[in-house]
């Protein structure tokens, strides 16, 4: 049926397009009587428009039982070609009914086909060759049975060219699902009017073509994949059987991605090991992804002491169904989530808390490494790894002996190991030698075992010469009133070699406290004898030799004034009692052990004079007497020189006042002469004494011990001065004693001159 109007209405499923046309190709009842079909339109004004009912099918018959004739169609096709006309008869007999195609102007066109659809309905074709607009005309289908006959309602065979656009589709709008094209319908090529225009699609990988009836200029392609490529064409119908035309040009574009359908699921550990996760996760496929281009990204992050933290992500391959976390931390907790992503959004899962691991332990730190040195232990503290990696279960610590500053000390030995627990930092270690460095190597472990060891050099203290046990035993030799001679021994070293022996003299003091042999300090600041006497410091050493010079026990002299190695050896005062102490000392670097024993004691003699000369006192106070005595001498004799040329200019101009003067001058000169005896004589009683003492004095070095007579450090020290004890022979000068200064002008012998020299000097 087909109803022409402006715009028509139905009830039936169709919509209101204006200006367009609406089909309702088919419409199937299924009543269980003779159904009643009613069709309502509603007309208003405005542009024409068509509404066309292709066909209706009704699958029980109880209303009739003679044959009869679905609704025949009109039939358009273009010029030239074959025009189909299919009627579909409906009955008990139906297979045995005649069947042909009746023109209005009375030709029949015989049957060409026929079909069997069920044992109630058939199907004939009548094929109209090459038609051109002389065949236009109405056809209808006849059958006739036993029952009675039926006629079908006449269709119109239109002949014409069928429409085809142009233009491709043009692309307005694309989303993930959608696709929003323009049909560029307006310019066509072949017949109209286009009743129908269409849209063809297809995904240019599948085989499938899908096509959506369009009754406006522009359409929107719903229900799409995202991420897909299409090709659009565009199709135009003219009424009839046949009057759709080829497809237009297509349009080929891709729908936008869409955002992910969920998130992906928990994600499954595989393996946990110290430093590294393997994780599993689900297959993404296309349904869960909506996108060809997509990421899936794992994103960690985790917090450790020392305020250290870190976050990261890290990309990985889609198709892979495992992936390693690496790089991590051992025994920490770890937070793992994935994260899928493509261009249109992103899907997180849910965070997976781990926890790594244990590893073996870092090293303990250098900085944290304190050794306290003694003489025969160390005590060495250290503080926890930095980097624990689990629960540290123990340390361990290896020392060894690597060299000495005692070459008797064997250092060459197989590394001892000592282990503490996990809650003890320091340890003791005993029974070292003296002077030796040790190498100590100190690891942690936990359960996964030791990690790497931090090393330490660690040199224990040297300790002080063992010097032979001189208790009990007499180690004077041989004693005179200013000398004793010792028997020295040699020390045996402990930690470092011995240095030097010093020979230290303590004087005695009734006030003074004695000091006991065994408790005793040694003497570390070393004093001469002449810092002594003018500090008065209650010792002084007397000599200090090398250890070479003791090889083996040796006598020793005390007070053979001579020097060794910058300390001079006075002799001994007869009147005071003296110690002698015998020192070992052993030094190393910037540390210095002595020991020290008392090995003699001197008592004090009562027959014999308290006089120690003592040349450096003495030449020190004759060296400024003659000093000041020669500048005042210098300056008497410039006065003198200028009284006399001023004297001879006024009182010598008369002869006789100038030999009076002569006269009195030789006279004066007698006097002073006999005086200058009388001194002499007296300064002859002094001389003497002091002969018979410096006699005595060498008698006491022809004595001494023959372990210093070929020492060529060792001098007197007379000679060391240039002292000498004899007096100069000069008459004229009775006091030439007092001057043995080298350097200092002598008086004249003659005239006033002398006279002046000689009461200065006396």
């Amino acid at each position: 049926m087909m109803v022409r109007g402006p715009v028509i209405t139905t009830r039936i499923c169709m919509m209101t397009l204006n200006g367009y046309m609406s089909v309702l190709k088919s419409l199937i009842i299924c009543p269980p009587r003779c159904p009643k079909v009613i069709f309502e339109a509603e007309v208003s004004g405005g542009r024409s428009g068509y509404i066309a009912i292709d066909d209706i099918q009704v699958l029980s018959y109880p209303c009739d039982k003679s044959p009869h004739f679905l609704r025949l169609g009109d039939v358009e096709v273009n010029a030239g070609q074959n025009a189909t006309f299919q009627c579909i008869a409906t009955g008990r007999d139906a297979v045995h009914n005649k069947l042909w195609l009746q023109r209005r102007n009375g030709e029949d066109i015989p049957v060409a086909q026929t079909k069997n659809i069920n044992h109630r309905r058939f199907a004939a074709s009548f094929r109209l060759q090459e038609v051109t607009k002389t065949d236009q005309d109405l056809y209808r289908c006849v059958t006739q049975s036993e029952r009675g006959s039926g006629v079908s309602n006449f269709a119109q065979l239109i002949v014409r060219e069928p429409p085809r656009p142009i233009a491709p589709p043009q692309l307005l709008g694309v989303g993930p699902t959608y696709l929003l094209i323009q049909l560029n319908a307006n310019s066509i090529i072949g017949d109209g009017p286009i009743i129908l225009k269409e849209v063809e699609y297809r995904m240019t990988s599948g085989s499938w073509t899908e096509t959506h009836a369009v009754n406006a200029p522009t359409y929107k392609l719903w229900h799409l994949d995202p991420d897909t490529e299409y090709e659009i064409r565009v199709l135009l119908t003219r009424p009839g059987e046949g009057g759709t035309g080829l497809p237009g040009p297509p349009l080929i574009t891709r729908t936008k991605c869409a955002e992910p359908m969920r998130t992906p699921k928990t994600l499954k550990i595989a393996e946990i090991q110290a430093r590294r996760i393997a994780v599993d996760w689900e297959s993404l496929g296309y349904n869960i992804t909506r996108c060809h281009t997509f990421n899936v990204t794992i994103c960690y992050h985790y917090f450790r002491g020392h305020n250290e933290s870190k976050a990261d992500c890290l990309d990985m391959d889609p198709k892979a169904p495992q992936h390693v976390v690496s790089h991590l931390p051992p025994y920490t907790n770890v937070s793992l989530k994935m994260i899928l992503t493509n261009p249109e959004g992103r899907k997180e899962s849910e965070e997976t808390v781990i926890q790594t691991d244990e590893d073996v332990p870092g090293p303990v730190p250098v900085k944290s490494l304190q050794g306290t040195s003694f003489e025969n232990k160390i005590f060495l503290n250290w503080k926890e790894p930095l980097d624990p990696n689990g629960i540290i279960t123990q340390y361990e610590v290896s020392y060894s002996s690597i060299r000495s500053f005692d070459p008797a000390v064997p250092v060459a030995g197989p590394p001892q190991t000592v282990s503490n627990l996990w809650n003890s930092t320091h340890h003791v270690f005993m029974h070292l030698h003296p002077g030796t460095t040790y190498q100590f190597f100190i690891r942690a472990s936990t359960v996964k075992g030791f990690g790497p060891a931090t090393a330490i050099n660690v040199t224990t203290n040297i300790s002080a010469p063992t010097l032979p046990d001189y208790e009990g035993v007499d180690a004077s030799l041989n004693e005179t009133a200013t000398t004793i001679t010792v028997l020295l021994r040699p020390a045996q070293a402990k930690g470092a070699p011995i240095s030097a022996y010093q020979i230290v003299v303590e004087e005695l003091h009734p006030h003074r406290t004695k000091r006991e042999a065994g408790a005793m300090e040694c003497y570390q600041v070393p004093v001469t004898y002449q810092n002594a006497m003018s500090g008065g410091a209650p010792y002084y050493f007397a000599a200090e030799l090398p250890p070479g010079n003791l090889p083996e026990p040796a006598p020793f002299t005390v007070g053979d004034n001579r020097t060794y190695q910058g300390f001079w050896n006075p002799p001994l005062a007869p009147r005071k009692g003296y110690n002698i102490y015998f020192q070992a000392m052993s030094s190393v670097e910037k540390e210095t052990k002595t020991q020290c024993v008392r090995i003699a004691t001197k008592a004090a003699a009562t027959e014999e004079p308290e006089v120690i000369p003592d040349p450096a006192k003495q030449t020190d106070r004759v060296v400024k007497i003659a000093g000041i005595s020669a500048g005042i001498l210098v300056f008497i004799l410039l006065l003198l020189v200028v009284i006399l040329i001023v004297k001879k200019r006024y009182i010598c101009w008369r002869r006789h006042i100038c030999i009076r003067n002569i006269r009195r001058s030789y006279y004066s000169y007698s006097y002073y002469l006999k005086l200058a005896k009388k001194r002499k004589d007296a300064m002859g009683n002094t001389r003497q004494e002091m002969t018979h003492m410096v006699n005595a004095m060498d008698r006491s070095y022809a004595d001494q011990s023959t372990l210093h007579a070929e020492d060529p450090l060792s001098i007197t020290f007379m000679d060391q001065h240039n002292f000498s004890p004899r007096l100069p022979n000069d008459p004229l000068v009775p006091t030439a004693v007092l001057v043995p200064i080298t350097g200092r002008k002598k008086c004249l012998s003659w005239g006033q001159q002398f006279i002046f020299c000689h009461i200065l000097f006396v």
